[in-house]
């Protein structure tokens, strides 16, 4: 009995052993492919990757096309990686041979893969000659057509004032670097308070001296609202505020009382800059679509843009209907994109700049197709980078393909806001440090104001 029993268990064992090196010997199995198979309007900085179900490496001779041409291919791990560059309106066909690749026991792979995918169509760009507010002052069109003019062939270089209404960022990167930033950008957050003895909007001498030193303004305007109606506490956060952005254009709402003695007061201030013959590159209500598009259940940053993409169209254009009524033709107008969120955009006839703003991101190549992605989709518009900190180097983007016209680290307060502080003469910085700078003033492409020619 115990003989039969042995038998039988040595029988188990037999047959385990040969299912298991049945299974030990599979060949790989094809997983997924970026792009996938049969995929249309793919971008030409797509990074062509095909994954398999367990490591591989690929034999000698192995045979591997695209659109029958031998193509330069390496593996990792479980996927083959292609450095072939891609080209508009043009369909690739990759093949993968039956035996070009092997699982780590040798076993080769059994059917051939076959991926076929079509990349975008060309967009031809051709960039608009007219600024869209009417009758534009000369020197509103001299700055413009100095932008367009080294649109893709240089990178104008800027700064944000650091709070709100100083040199402090610009000086900074003179400090470092012996090369004031060409574009110095301010903003109107603290509109409430001014005039105030911290803010006054209506001190420009040092503006004037800019420009009369041929340097670029530059202008946002991070709107702050009541939190609710009568309040004396202000606040730019949907969260925060019972004040509803789809409320402006309705004549008698607290809403619309608000916002028209902002906007009154707001033109007030540009129109000092207007009476002294001065162009200010405007970047309004930015950011309006916050995270809305990059996942479920994102959200808009700022009540501009809290409502829906309607709303917030009506107010941009509402608030450039006011200041055209007022005068204000010394205005370039600049909509900031999130990306897929076209339905905010307020339309051709009222945008000049698309701007995009990037934290965060080292990785050129998603510059590159930021940048590309833009302005295919805008594509008589220049494309800037209006917001950034802590990026891979102009230098590297610019040379990769994203020719932004004019590029803006957001400011460090900590470091900037006093000038005569020892933290100030630190080269370390929140987004872009001194090193970061040195590389992109040192490029012949990168204009400085030393650089600028006289626009008035």
């Amino acid at each position: 009995m115990s003989r039969m029993i042995f038998s039988c268990l040595l029988l188990v064992y037999l047959i385990a052993c040969t299912k298991s090196e049945e299974v030990e010997r599979l060949a790989p199995n094809f997983k997924s492919s970026i792009p996938d198979n049969n995929a249309t309007d793919v971008a030409v900085t797509t990074s062509i990757e095909i994954v398999f179900d367990e490591v591989i490496s690929l034999i000698p001779n192995h045979g591997i096309t695209i659109n029958d041409n031998d193509v330069e291919v390496e593996t990792s791990f479980t996927k083959l990686l292609f450095t072939t560059e891609l080209t508009e309106s043009t369909t690739y066909t990759i093949i993968v041979p039956a035996g070009s690749l092997v699982n780590t026991i040798n076993v080769p792979l059994e059917e051939e893969v076959q991926i076929v995918f079509t990349t975008e169509d060309i967009v031809e760009t051709e960039i608009t000659s007219n600024l869209v507010v009417e009758n534009p002052s000369v020197e509103a069109v001299n700055v413009y057509n100095f932008l367009k003019e080294n649109y893709g062939v240089n990178c104008i270089s800027s700064t944000q004032a650091s709070g709100a209404w100083n040199l402090n960022e610009a000086e900074w990167v003179k400090y470092h670097t012996s090369k004031y930033p060409a574009i110095t950008n301010f903003d109107y957050g603290h509109l409430p308070y001014s005039p105030a003895n911290w803010i006054d909007y209506s001190k420009t001498d040092f503006v004037e001296e800019w420009w009369r030193n041929n340097g670029l303004i530059g202008a946002s305007w991070h709107w702050v609202v009541p939190t609710f109606e009568g309040s004396s506490v202000y606040t730019y956060k949907p969260n925060e505020t019972t004040f509803k952005a789809s409320n402006i254009t309705t004549e008698g709402t607290w809403e619309n009382d608000i916002a028209n003695a902002d906007l009154a007061k707001m033109a007030s201030y540009l129109k000092l800059l207007k009476d002294k013959n001065i162009p200010v590159i405007w970047r309004p209500l930015h950011e309006a679509a916050g995270n809305i598009y990059e996942y479920s259940g994102g959200s808009a940053w700022f009540w501009w843009g809290d409502a829906n993409a309607e709303v917030y169209k009506d107010l941009w254009v509402y608030m450039f209907e006011y200041f055209e009524i007022q005068g204000l033709n010394n205005l370039i107008w600049v909509w900031t994109t999130q990306t897929k969120d076209n339905d905010f955009y307020p339309g051709d006839d009222y945008v000049d700049i698309i701007g995009r703003d990037i934290y965060g991101n080292n990785t050129t190549g998603y510059f590159v197709e930021q940048f590309d992605l833009i302005q295919n989709q805008y594509p008589t518009k220049m494309v800037t980078l209006s917001e950034m900190g802590n990026v891979s180097a102009i230098t590297s983007q610019w040379s990769s393909g994203a020719k932004w016209s004019y590029f803006m680290p957001w400011y460090d307060y900590d470091r900037t806001s006093d000038v005569h502080s020892n933290t100030f003469i630190s080269p370390d910085h929140e987004h872009a440090n001194a090193d970061w700078w040195m590389n992109a003033v040192s490029s012949d492409y990168v204009i400085t104001r030393d650089e600028m020619p006289d626009l008035k």
